[in-house]
């Protein structure tokens, strides 16, 4: 599985964070970013929860 944030999207509210810090993380531009190149196994329904839980689905996995 992969995560990406669409930082046009992403308003730095830091829920994907709060909810997957394995995963998620802060950009140099204050944004949220992917900070793996592929989700472990088992951070995957973590990593799904914070996609489901972004306000402006910015927040893409597959």
């Amino acid at each position: 599985m992969h995560a990406e944030v669409d930082q046009d999207l992403c308003i730095s509210c830091g829920a994907c964070i709060d909810i997957c810090p394995d995963v998620f993380d802060w950009n140099s531009d204050e944004k949220a970013h992917s900070i793996v190149d592929e989700v472990p196994s088992e951070l995957e329904e973590q990593a799904s929860e914070a996609a489901e839980g972004c306000p402006t689905d910015a927040i893409t996995v597959n």
